[in-house]
């Protein structure tokens, strides 16, 4: 029985790796300085695996902004506008890389950023591929095989991870005429062939190819491009052992077409789908592998050792030890590097996590007993160290399903007094219109921002000095009163229409909230990556959720004091809060959701109570919450609909309602946003052009809509006129009374100086829009 993992955590375990990068993209260190921290990583990282008894070690698995990027520069798949910065600019490969995840504006050039969206239904982000039809690719990039020598020298032989070239053509976009991206896969497939052919070379005796489009819905068109793509792989290299790897669901459907995949080695995840085992070892081909995903990839709870257990048991009787391996459900880059670091988490929650680190250990140790596998026949007197892990195990599951810090019996009697009516505003948008826009007296073309404004090294520097103790409170909070007065002041003077506070208080969207919330926990290193050099750290959820207090109400109304304009109060909605936390286990998510809804409509109340006005509910992870099986789609949009409406109801027609939402595709639930009922939202549709905007014509989109006409994510800072451009778009499927001009994100990672260009800019362009429409009503 062998044991293996799909990929670690490449972030460093003290985020080496974001910092590294940023210090690059500012110049502060070298290409060279960069390149022998990103081997520092990479090395730790397999060195800790394989001591920890890993046999296959993953390479590949890291990056300096994105696997799926790393592919595109790996096949040559580079749209036209980046050739300059290689051909004119002679800059090296891996400025190309940052430009097309970041974007390009110096040396006389300016590049857009490639379009980056949610990886399945994770908060990972990832860079979409632009396919052209008819499009070549060649071997440009040769990262795979650099990094596999990288390791061989540290003597590990690892096990090289390839996005598999279906699942890549997938998660891309066609930019041309219309085409069907997979039929490019003849032009794909050879350069895929170069590659194993240079790993071979070099060695290489496993390669994964992840495909996790095996778990969603494949046309038939798909389902053969499958075949063909393995079937090419086993002509070509005989003698090359291949697993192919899905996860984040069950095949189901497509269980039949898995386990007739001409490749040594099936991974499966059996922590999303363990009903599927024992369809799957009917149906796989005789000699073929079956790993099994039993250790959490996606969360940070200890394994269940028992039912882990059990899994290898049913596995093992069919297809003999020698045919089972053991590894985590997942790449572990969704969850934290190692629980060792965190000294300051309480001690009895502590012993219900594990992070990456732990997990690989929990595989290795699954291996081992599971090696033992008829365990009613064992003498655990003989083999003292299985029973007592055995027990260790057991004893620190038992602590956590008893423990009284988990249940809170008036939530749970909250919940259940929970009406229907309680989901529903007093009147139809129509209606609340009418009085919001005689309340707010707001132009045409009306500006706002996301929320969050630049939190700079200062304001960092405060909050580490007060936790520290090295500032008092009202020392701390005197700081954040001028920064947020300044931000005001500025936006006010600058000419935006409803303003934000800055959020300056708040280290995290999420993190804020959880803690002042009951039934949270927080560590102190938990980083995980979303995108390029951007990482949170999510909270815990492991008890009934409640509020003990007002978390924002003070904070708005000192920034409203200090204006005559409508200040937004920002609040982050309970969708959002629960997918972006590592959420408890032991009960539906439905009814974790409907309590942290529970909770935001307690602030919501005391917001609008306070005076405010105007008041933000971001659900950017609705989308991402979004279940990959269609026939699951139902039930989770309905109660998750409900959970927004739940927060926000309470407020009186008077009241606007915001929201937000990024980097999602909204064709396939607009209809559920529009149930939602916001009286305005805002979504991310720079980087798309205004594509994304597509969804909400089609469906004729009610209410009020703000698409974000400035890329945040990026340091690019866009002209007036080409955010007029992308309003102009706008106007042509969505009328022009309804129209909102913002940024598509918050502003936190952004420099002071790009903000207040960009948001001039942006300011302008409203102005020139207004000037134009109100020339056009002249004539």
């Amino acid at each position: 029985m062998q044991t293996h993992n799909l990929g670690y955590p490449r972030i460093g375990s003290r985020r080496e790796l974001k910092k590294a990068c940023e210090k690059y993209w500012s110049g502060q260190i070298s290409q060279q300085e960069l390149f022998k921290q990103g081997y520092a990583i990479k090395a730790d990282n397999w060195r800790l695996q394989q001591r920890a008894g890993i046999d296959w070690v993953p390479s590949n698995d890291f990056s300096y902004y994105d696997q799926v990027l790393d592919h595109c520069l790996m096949v040559g798949a580079i749209p036209d506008r980046y050739h300059a910065i290689l051909v004119e600019k002679k800059k090296h490969e891996l400025d190309l890389y940052f430009a097309m995840a970041r974007g390009y504006q110096r040396d006389g050039l300016d590049v857009k950023a490639m379009e980056m969206t949610k990886w399945f239904d994770t908060n990972y982000h990832y860079i979409v591929p632009e396919f052209q039809k008819n499009q070549q690719f060649e071997l440009f990039s040769e990262k795979v095989i650099h990094e596999f020598e990288e390791a061989k020298v540290q003597g590990i032989l690892t096990k090289p991870v390839l996005l598999g070239p279906v699942s890549f053509l997938l998660l891309g976009k066609e930019k041309d005429s219309e085409f069907d991206r997979i039929d490019l896969l003849d032009n794909l497939l050879p350069v895929y062939l170069k590659v194993l052919e240079k790993l071979v070379g070099y060695g290489a005796e496993w390669v994964q190819f992840d495909e996790p489009f095996l778990a969603l819905s494949l046309s038939g068109k798909e389902q053969a491009a499958m075949r063909k793509t393995y079937a090419l792989i086993k002509k070509a290299f005989p003698h090359l052992k291949t697993m192919v790897a899905t996860y984040f669901g069950g095949l189901d459907a497509h269980l039949g077409l898995a386990a007739e995949l001409p490749v040594c080695a099936l991974h499966v995840d059996l922590v999303r789908a363990p009903h599927q085992l024992g369809s799957l070892l009917d149906l796989l081909r005789p000699k073929m592998s079956l790993s099994l995903g039993l250790v959490d990839g996606r969360n940070v709870w200890r394994n269940d050792f028992q039912a882990s257990l059990d899994l290898i048991r049913r596995a093992v009787d069919k297809l003999g030890s020698d045919r089972v391996w053991v590894a985590p459900s997942c790449s572990l880059l969704h969850v934290p590097c190692d629980l060792e670091l965190e000294n300051g988490l309480d001690t009895e929650i502590k012993g219900w996590l594990a992070f990456a680190k732990q997990k690989i250990e929990e595989v290795v140790l699954l291996q081992r007993i599971g090696s033992h596998i008829a365990l009613d026949q064992v003498d655990l007197e003989r083999i003292p160290w299985l029973g007592q892990t055995l027990e260790q195990n057991r004893r620190y599951l038992t602590n956590r399903s008893n423990s009284t810090r988990i249940h809170n019996e008036a939530v749970k009697a909250s919940l259940a007094s929970v009406l229907p009516s309680h989901s529903q505003r007093s009147s139809p948008y129509a209606e609340r219109h009418k009085l919001q826009a005689e309340a707010l007296a707001l132009p045409i073309f009306p500006t706002t921002t996301i929320g969050s404004f630049p939190q700079t090294k200062e304001v960092r520097q405060w909050r580490a000095r007060y936790k520290k103790g090295e500032l008092s409170l009202a020392d701390y909070e005197n700081l954040l009163k001028a920064e947020t007065e300044r931000c005001v002041r500025w936006q006010d003077e600058l000419g935006l229409d409803v303003l934000v506070h800055g959020e300056f208080e708040r280290n995290d969207m999420v993190e804020y909230f959880g803690e002042q919330l009951e039934g949270f926990a927080f560590t102190t290193n938990g980083w995980v990556q979303s995108y390029g050099s951007r990482c949170v750290k999510p909270p815990i959820i492991y008890g009934d959720v409640s509020r003990k207090h007002p978390m924002t109400v003070d904070w708005t109304v000192f920034a409203q004091s200090l204006t005559r304009r409508p200040m937004k109060g920002m609040l982050t909605g309970p969708i959002t809060i629960l997918q972006w936390s590592f959420v408890r286990n032991d009960q539906p998510r439905k009814d974790t959701c409907f309590q942290i809804a529970l909770a935001i409509r307690e602030e919501v109340s005391d917001l609008e109570q306070a005076g405010i006005r105007v008041i933000q509910i971001d659900e950017p992870a609705l989308r991402e919450g979004l279940p990959l099986k269609a026939s699951e789609w139902p039930d989770y949009l309905d109660w998750a609909v409900t959970a927004f409406r739940l927060s926000a109801s309470v407020v009186g027609d008077h009241t606007q309602i915001h929201t937000h939402m990024c980097y999602s595709e909204f064709n396939d639930i607009i209809s559920h946003i529009a149930a939602m009922d916001a009286d305005v939202i805002t979504i991310e549709c720079s980087r798309s052009q205004m594509e994304l905007l597509d969804a909400f014509a089609a469906y004729e989109y009610p209410n009020e809509i703000g698409p974000g006409v400035y890329d945040i994510h990026a340091p690019r800072i866009p002209s007036s006129e080409e955010m007029i451009e992308l309003m102009e778009k706008a106007i042509r499927v969505v009328p022009k009374e309804r129209l909102w001009v913002n940024p598509d994100c918050g502003l936190k990672t952004r420099g002071w100086e790009e903000t207040q260009r960009a948001l001039e800019e942006m300011v302008k362009a409203a102005d020139g829009l207004r000037a134009k429409f109100a020339l056009k009503a002249e004539m």
